[in-house]
């Protein structure tokens, strides 16, 4: 959820701090801090607010090689100075992305031994725990040990100790972190993107490890404190991937690159009209597939093509609540983890407990090296690139396309091969089609929205309805059309707005009975409908978008391009803050 970022080496490090807090904005905060060393004197700049807001207080040129910084998104304690990193404790700073589960003991235990706490957070106990131990050993490597086994949890720690003046620390727990390296010095952050201006190398921590940072050297430490080997690897990209170019915002330039990323997946996954790298889902009992948000939608539809055409069940279940439910899986089954950063959390917990009773975990994510990518027995790559936005667009329409090749995987043929490869140019034309923000300008003075469709519709009626309240803040609920009957109908009055999504021939009667009957109580029916069935009378529907007919199915995973451009278009009339919806984060690595 937070960003961290930290420098050492031979540049003055307040304009790298605050050029990689710049670049990790996407990741969603509420106010954000640095520390850094002039001497053996720790020096402390936190602000509320904006990264500007931080900027004012800083003086760029200050004489300082070695720092830290951090932008929080507020967890344990409200926004405000007192409770923004970095923390410190005697002698040890530190900033901190993650969860200590257990800091309420911890605080009581350290309490007892004459501690001072000043803000609300985990983070200050973090650093106070640590402080504890270094004072008894006054070797901060032992202190870093000690800590691990105490504290419970996710973290991601980058520390500095006010009498070890040319090192910084790093600690890594179920919380995303890497290391980059350079002729200047070393860098630590979240994620490459933040430090790609500078380097292109970087080295990953798994679970339980730490490492010990200076001008010249690393020094990396396993899980039982010794020294390992360090693995340079080197990012494919450039800095371009956090740049929106020609585009206003991050989001409508990651619509406009869907075409492009389709075709990579098609590239890497679909050759002479037959699938490769991809698992075969039909030699398993059952498929449960675990995520968060889109994720979790992309797996609905994924539901519906699975079943359709592997006649295998499938349960598509919210990660955050799979660990504290019963579990009827066996090691016939597979369970399936979808998400973008691969370092969500919850579903990252799911694979764990899968993996525990057994089951072969695949994994369908987006990073490379992430957490998720590292622990399921087979990963799927999305190759959608960096996607900057909060809201998944592109990243979204990924895990789709990877989960139809899944399902049509024993069934693909020439046929089937053509029909996918027309999908990029079709969304194309879809983009560029319509005028999307006139359709956004009916609704965007709306409170409230509805969306309806059956079966694969509702899946992604699901998604569009997100995406909506995501960026434009207008509150939106999906419905299963079929539903309408049985109390949701009562919400719908004169001039209320519905989107109707209609791509399924063999319930197109019902639902267009469906939308009948909320266009007569005097909602305003935008209809989303594939070329094949555009044959609804024009009074059932007040705007209508066509999505061209490729193949069944396929029709319907193109409608969610419409409901993007809307949503954008929404929260741009609206004066919204369309990368950085309130509240939200891109990576949500806590529970």
């Amino acid at each position: 959820m937070c960003g961290i970022i930290g420098y050492i080496g031979k540049k003055k490090a307040l304009p790298i701090l605050l050029e990689g807090l710049k670049a990790l904005e996407y990741r969603g905060y509420d106010s954000s801090g640095v520390a850094f060393l002039k001497g053996k004197n720790v020096n402390i700049i936190k602000a509320v607010g904006p990264i500007v807001a931080l900027e004012k207080k800083l003086n760029l040129d200050e004489d300082t090689f070695v720092g830290i910084g951090h932008t929080r998104w507020a967890t344990h304690g409200v926004p405000n100075e007192v409770n923004s990193h970095p923390h410190t404790s005697g002698a040890v700073t530190l900033v901190h992305n993650g969860i200590i589960e257990n800091y309420n003991e911890l605080k009581s235990f350290l309490e007892v031994e004459g501690v001072k706490f000043k803000s609300e957070t985990d983070s200050e106990v973090a650093a106070a725990l640590i402080n504890y131990f270094y004072e008894k050993s006054k070797n901060i490597l032992e202190a870093i040990q000690k800590f691990k086994g105490k504290a419970k949890g996710s973290y991601a720690i980058g520390l500095i100790v006010s009498n070890d003046v040319n090192k910084i620390y790093v600690i890594k727990n179920m919380s995303p972190l890497i290391i980059g390296i350079s002729e200047d010095g070393h860098y630590l952050a979240s994620d490459v993107p933040a430090i790609l201006n500078r380097t292109d190398k970087y080295i990953t921590l798994l679970d339980g490890e730490y490492a010990e940072i200076s001008f010249e050297s690393l020094v990396l430490y396993d899980n039982e404190g010794k020294e390992k080997c360090i693995e340079i690897k080197t990012f494919q990209g450039d800095a371009t991937c956090i740049d929106k170019g020609k585009f206003e915002h991050f989001m409508l330039k990651e619509i406009n690159e869907e075409p492009d990323v389709v075709k990579t997946i098609l590239t890497k996954y679909l050759v002479n009209d037959a699938l490769k790298e991809l698992p075969d889902l039909s030699k398993y009992r059952g498929v449960t597939i675990v995520a968060c948000g889109s994720a979790m939608h992309a797996g609905l539809i994924g539901k519906y093509i699975i079943e359709s055409h592997l006649n295998i069940p499938v349960t598509v279940e919210i990660a955050s609540e799979f660990k504290y439910k019963k579990l009827l899986l066996n090691k016939e089954d597979v369970v399936i983890a979808i998400s973008q950063s691969g370092e969500t959390a919850d579903t990252l917990a799911a694979v764990k407990i899968a993996k525990s009773v057994g089951c072969h975990t695949i994994g369908i994510v987006n990073v490379k090296e992430s957490s998720i990518a590292r622990e399921v027995d087979n990963v799927v790559y999305t190759l959608a690139g960096s996607e900057i936005a909060v809201a998944t667009t592109k990243a979204y329409l990924a895990q789709v396309i990877i989960l139809y090749l899944m399902g049509f995987r024993n069934e693909m043929n020439k046929t089937m091969s053509t029909s996918f490869l027309k999908i990029p140019n079709q969304i194309s034309k879809l983009i560029t089609s319509y005028d999307y923000e006139k359709i956004a300008s009916y609704i965007e003075k709306n409170e409230s929205v509805f969306f309806i469709g059956r079966l694969i519709d509702y899946a992604l009626c699901m998604e569009g309805s997100l995406k909506l309240k995501e960026v434009s803040y207008i509150h939106s609920e999906a419905y299963a059309a079929g539903e309408l009957k049985h109390g949701t109908i009562s919400l719908i009055t004169d001039g209320t707005p519905v989107f109707a999504i209609l791509t399924d021939q063999n319930i197109a009667d019902k639902t267009i009975s469906n939308i009948k009957e909320v266009k007569v109580r005097g909602a305003k029916v935008i209809l989303i409908v594939s070329e094949s069935l555009d044959n609804v009378s024009k009074d059932v529907y007040d705007e209508k978008i066509v999505i061209p007919s490729i193949y069944k199915e396929i029709d319907s995973l193109l409608s969610v391009i419409p409901l993007q451009l809307i949503a954008y278009y929404c929260a741009k009339l609206r004066g919204c803050a369309i990368d950085k919806p309130r509240n939200l984060a891109k990576s949500v690595t806590v529970e």
